[in-house]
């Protein structure tokens, strides 16, 4: 599933994103109207559009009324912290499809997701699938398994975090494009290219240098001002 999803309280709105990628799904995560604003004006390229109802400027609700008189077809989900009937009501009102009250565990929002999807996919034309993304690569003598989230060498074995892999696959992805900007991996990996984040990324490339300083012609090169690339052997090394 692609999907459109608007939520200003940055934790939880990392914690649904960074949850559902992992579930193969596509997050375009926005923290206000203005930030979505582009995507708002293409919702139909989504599967489904999943709206916090307490939003900074226009409400989630009045956002997601709007959608519904554009587009007919599109599921829409509310996520509210409110409890009483009228609150529900007012979803309805607005164009939901269904809602869920916060807080809420990430397999019922993936599966009344997948029900909204399932229920509407005879109506619409669901955008292309993507081309299903490798997940494996043979690094010299090393083995990295993102599903698995392992790197496996001749004598050694270890075990990645969630962060790590993801950074590495990131940077396997884009290792044939002349440098891979350091924002647009805080913007993918984290959704916020902000000091403290910066910070954490200092600190994971760290840990991936050590990882793979087994291999001599295996590196990240740091671009500085700029990002980084990825040599792996048999690479040029004209940088």
């Amino acid at each position: 599933m692609r999907i459109l999803y608007l939520e200003d309280e940055p934790v939880l709105g990392r914690i649904v994103k960074e949850s559902l990628e992992s579930r193969a799904c596509t997050v375009d995560w926005f923290t206000s109207e203005s930030s979505a604003a582009a995507a708002l004006l293409a919702a139909d390229a989504y599967h489904i559009a999943v709206l916090d109802v307490q939003l900074p400027g226009r409400s989630g609700l009045a956002i997601g009324k709007e959608l519904r008189a554009k587009w007919s077809h599109l599921p829409i989900l509310y996520l509210t912290a409110r409890i009483q009937a009228k609150d529900a009501v007012a979803g309805f009102e607005a164009g939901g499809n269904d809602y869920i009250r916060k807080p809420f565990s990430m397999e019922e929002l993936l599966i009344r997701m997948r029900n909204l999807v399932n229920m509407r996919s005879g109506e619409i034309d669901l955008p292309a699938p993507r081309r299903p993304e490798k997940n494996a690569w043979v690094l010299g003598n090393l083995k990295f398994d993102y599903l698995e989230m392992t790197l496996i060498g001749p004598k050694s074995f270890v075990s990645l975090s969630h962060r790590e892999a993801r950074l590495l696959r990131y940077l396997l992805q884009h290792r044939h494009e002349p440098q891979i900007e350091r924002r647009d991996i805080l913007l993918t990996l984290w959704g916020d290219d902000g000091f403290f984040h910066s910070r954490n990324l200092d600190v994971y490339i760290r840990k991936l240098r050590t990882y793979l300083q087994t291999e001599d012609d295996l590196r990240i090169i740091t671009l500085r001002g700029v990002g980084y690339r990825l040599i792996l052997p048999g690479d040029a090394t004209d940088t």
